[in-house]
Formats: C-alpha cells, sequence, structure tokens
C-alpha cells in the first residue's frame, strides 16, 4: 500500500537488490523500476526515519541503457528484477555491487578486476522451483513464481529465462494439475534439466489416486519428460515414469568429468556460466600433482573432480551426508577415487583443531551458501593454505569474510569478479583470489 503523493528523483546509483537509490529530503529512497541517471516519479509504500522504499509511477527522463521488458509479467512476477536494463548495463551494476560491498563493508580493494564471466542472458534456469496454487476466484490453477513482494503466484503461460522446451511446457502443466485430485494440495513442482534430460519432480501432501498417476504417465510420455513423485522431504523424491531411465547428469567437458545427481540436490542453475566459472577456478587454484586442495562446501563434488583431473588429491568437505555420498560415487564413476576423499561435517562450526584434521593442505576453495564461511575463515591458523579461492553467492558476507582474511589473517585480496550466473536478476555470484607470503 503506498503511503504518500507522487514525489521526484534523480537516481543515482542501483542497489544490490537492482533497485533506484536516490536522495529525497535528507533520506535515502529506494525506488525498485527505476535506473541510474533518470529522472522519476515515484510513491512510497514503506517509510523509515532514514529511509524509504517506493515504485516507480512515471519515467519523466528515461536511461538510455532502459529497455523493453520482453516478459509481458515484469514488474508483477519476483523472479526477475532488471529486464527493464541493458545486458551490458546489468553486468557493470552487478561488478559495482561487488566492489561497493568489498570497499563499504571490507575496506578491501582487490588489485585485479577479473573480467565479467557472461553468458546467454536468456533461457539460461536449467533449475526452478514452481510454486503452484488453486485460485478459483482467479480462474483456477496458477503455476508460476511468487509475485514481487507478495505470496500470490504469478500465472505464468511462458518465462523468457527458463529453457525454451521447460517453458512452452507451462499451459500444459496447468491442465495437468487442474485434472488431478489433488490440485488443491500440490504445492511446487520441481524442474531440473541435464543432459538431454528433463526431470518434473511433483510435491505432493496427499496420496495420489490411480486415475492422477495414469494422468501424470500420460504427461510425461507427450512431453518426453521423466516424472517423480516426492511425498515427503527432498529424499523421498522417486521416479513415477519412465520406471526404467537414465538418471541427470551434467558434464564439465573442458575437465573431462559428468556429474550425476538427484532432481531435489543442489545444482547450479546455469550450466554454461558454471562452465565458464570452473575455468576461471581452475586457472586461480592452479591445482597441480603433488599438492592436497581443500574444497570446502564441496557439493556434489561440483569443483572436487576439476581438482583431481588436473592431478591434485581433493578433500572435500559438506555438510549433507548425501551430497557427500553423491560426491564419492561422482569421483569413482569418473576414475578420480584415488585422488580424492569426502567428509560430513558442518563447516558453520569449523574450528582451528577441525581444519587441521584434515591434514596438510596447499590450497583452499570454498564455495559457501549465502551464509558465507565466518567459522572457517576465522579457524584458519598460521600454517593455512597460502591461496584461497572463494567463490560467493552473496557481496554482503564476501566481503564480512575477506575483512577477516585480509585483516586478520594477512591475505591480500589479489583478484576479484562476477560470474551472471542469474541474467535478468540482482543475484551477484563472484569469485575472488586471496593470497599470503
Amino acid at each position: 500500500m503506498h503511503v504518500d503523493a507522487p514525489r521526484e528523483a534523480l537516481i543515482e546509483s542501483l542497489d544490490h537488490d537492482g533497485r533506484g537509490v536516490a536522495r529525497v529530503d535528507g533520506k535515502t529512497v529506494f525506488i525498485e523500476g527505476a535506473l541510474p541517471g533518470e529522472r522519476v516519479e515515484f510513491v512510497s509504500y514503506r517509510v523509515k526515519p532514514k529511509f524509504e522504499l517506493a515504485d516507480v509511477t512515471r519515467i519523466v527522463a528515461p536511461s538510455a541503457q532502459r529497455v523493453a521488458p520482453p516478459c509481458v509479467l515484469f514488474g508483477e512476477c519476483g523472479g526477475c528484477s532488471m529486464q527493464h536494463l541493458e545486458p551490458s548495463a546489468q553486468l557493470a551494476a552487478k561488478q559495482r555491487v561487488l566492489e561497493n560491498a568489498l570497499w563499504h563493508l571490507a575496506r578491501v580493494k582487490a588489485d585485479v578486476l577479473y573480467p565479467v564471466i557472461s553468458g546467454a542472458p536468456w533461457g539460461y534456469r536449467f533449475r526452478a522451483r514452481l510454486s503452484v496454487r488453486q485460485v478459483p476466484s482467479k480462474g483456477g490453477v496458477r503455476i508460476g513464481f511468487h509475485q514481487r513482494r507478495s505470496s500470490h503466484i504469478v500465472d505464468m503461460r511462458s518465462c523468457p529465462v527458463l529453457p525454451t522446451h521447460v517453458s512452452v511446457l507451462l499451459p500444459a502443466l496447468r491442465d495437468l494439475v487442474t485434472a488431478l485430485s489433488v490440485a488443491d494440495r500440490l504445492p511446487q513442482i520441481e524442474v531440473a534439466v541435464g543432459e538431454g534430460l528433463t526431470v518434473l519432480v511433483f510435491r505432493h501432501l496427499e496420496p495420489l489416486t490411480a486415475a492422477d498417476k495414469d494422468h501424470l504417465r500420460a504427461f510425461a510420455e507427450s512431453h518426453g519428460v521423466q516424472v517423480w513423485l516426492q511425498p515427503f522431504g527432498p529424499d523421498s523424491a522417486s521416479r513415477l515414469h519412465p520406471v526404467k531411465a537414465p538418471g541427470l547428469a551434467y558434464t564439465l567437458p573442458e575437465f573431462g568429468v559428468s556429474m550425476a545427481f538427484r532432481p531435489t540436490d543442489f545444482t547450479q542453475v546455469n550450466m554454461g556460466i558454471n562452465r565458464l566459472l570452473m575455468r576461471r577456478a581452475m586457472l586461480l587454484l592452479d591445482p597441480r600433482p603433488g599438492e592436497r586442495i581443500a574444497d570446502l562446501f564441496c557439493g556434489l563434488g561440483n569443483f572436487s573432480l576439476p581438482i583431481a583431473r588436473l592431478g591434485a588429491t581433493v578433500v572435500g568437505v559438506e555438510g549433507s551426508d548425501a551430497l557427500v555420498r553423491r560426491a564419492a560415487e561422482n569421483a569413482a564413476a569418473n576414475g578420480l577415487a584415488e585422488r580424492s576423499e569426502f567428509h560430513a561435517a558442518n563447516l558453520f562450526e569449523a574450528t582451528e583443531d577441525s581444519l587441521a584434521a584434515l591434514g596438510r593442505l596447499d590450497k583452499l576453495l570454498i564455495d559457501p551458501p549465502r551464509e558465507g564461511a565466518i567459522a572457517v575463515v576465522k579457524a584458519l591458523g598460521a600454517d593455512s593454505p597460502r591461496r584461497v579461492v572463494y567463490v560467493s553467492c552473496n557481496p554482503a558476507t564476501l566481503a564480512r569474510d575477506a575483512a577477516v582474511l585480509v585483516h586478520e589473517k594477512g591475505y591480500r585480496l589479489k583478484g576479484a569478479g562476477i560470474a551472471n550466473m542469474f541474467p535478468q536478476t540482482s543475484h551477484v555470484e563472484s569469485i575472488a583470489l586471496f593470497e599470503r607470503d
């Protein structure tokens, strides 16, 4: 709900959520839909003593970098926040978010800014969680992402960030769910795309009838996808149809490895960017025969296997027992079991002793979730690895951890740069190299 009449402002920059930033009457105003250099009219929907949150109501003087969003749902759907900004300008804005976080939060500047890792701006999203809701007053079943600033579901009939073959399934999925007896007890459909294979995981809160399963099997046959069912948590997911079929996998051709995964496992959303990010990470880490390298928050072995393929021994650590098993299986399937070992441990509770228990380490790669790796960096002792490659999905926690590495542990930030893992969004993925003498 908006709380004031329209006012006018000049936009100075973008914040980490892709909102325009303006100074009005001594306060910072974050204006959704506004771009740097624009003069806009806005109305605030939240007013605090030191800042306001607002929406654009009119573009008075548009930026030369403003483009027409190709998706008719842009502005309503919460899946994208930057479709109105020219793609190369999105990259520049994200690079500034990274630089600003490092400087303002950590008082750290990189010696070198790496070239941006970028790829296709559309059709990149190989992983997606589609929410499902039955809304009789709105025409029945809705399938899509959440609306911006809302728990309501956008009625998506197509989506340009999904692969085309998935996007075109959305109307048929809506018809399928409508025909099920549990249409009002089916909260989400997980989409996972691998090499030549697409899996749809239907989360259902009540048992399916025989007729429901027949509908799902027919959908799988007619659209060439695998259908899985998930009655409880992620580990309960199992294939419904076809009963016997290949599993999901993605490849890293440059390193000659194939990574098998379950549709509910965590994997990178953007496979093309993941390959390019892997190349950058291996160049910075420079694994060599005879070295022993830790891969912390290793998941199913995304970085571990290339490290081992380049000749080093890798020690992978991950909090999930299931992912640790998957990483070990992937190493064995790729002939890398002898140069890899994997352990389950809670790295958010890492200590100097728990890191020392991993044995001698020549180098370290860290790829944490959004919470970052503060316990890990604080636990690095005097004999910790000289080189640390840090892959981050949150500039704020990267900056926080960089402050510890640089100001307390004696590392230097040799370089940093972004990888555009989520085009059309404000999400900033980055990679940084820390070294010490």
